[in-house]
């Protein structure tokens, strides 16, 4: 079974940051690409940041030159490394992993960011 789970949301100020992780239950390099979505109250969820296997990356333009993606195979884990946070990022952040044609998601992690 495939299971990714994601840690490190929480409550920050502000201009601070944090890093979420996501560990997955098999070998990230069983994965073709992996990212991160997020979802505000009454909005849709939408993409942040993707990373494929060859470890190419793109970004959405609001967290371009703040946010990092990034994974450590040794520990089959993504991150996201998030810095100069807004309260728009107020968010549930999601990790994903694409694998054998079919996409994972994880529970979620809630980031808020207070004023």
């Amino acid at each position: 079974q495939v299971q990714l789970v994601e840690s490190g949301g929480g409550l920050v100020q502000a201009g601070g940051s944090l890093t979420l992780s996501c560990t997955t239950s098999k070998s990230i390099f069983s994965f073709t690409d992996m990212g991160w979505h997020r979802q505000a109250p009454g909005k849709e969820r939408e993409l942040v940041a993707r990373i494929t296997s060859g470890g190419s990356t793109n970004y959405a333009e609001f967290v371009k030159g703040r946010f990092t993606i990034a994974t450590d195979n040794a520990k089959n884990t993504l991150y996201l490394q998030m810095n100069s946070l807004r309260t728009e990022d107020t968010a549930v952040y999601y990790c994903v992993g694409l694998r054998l044609g079919r996409r994972y998601w994880g529970q979620g992690t809630q980031v808020t960011v207070s004023s």
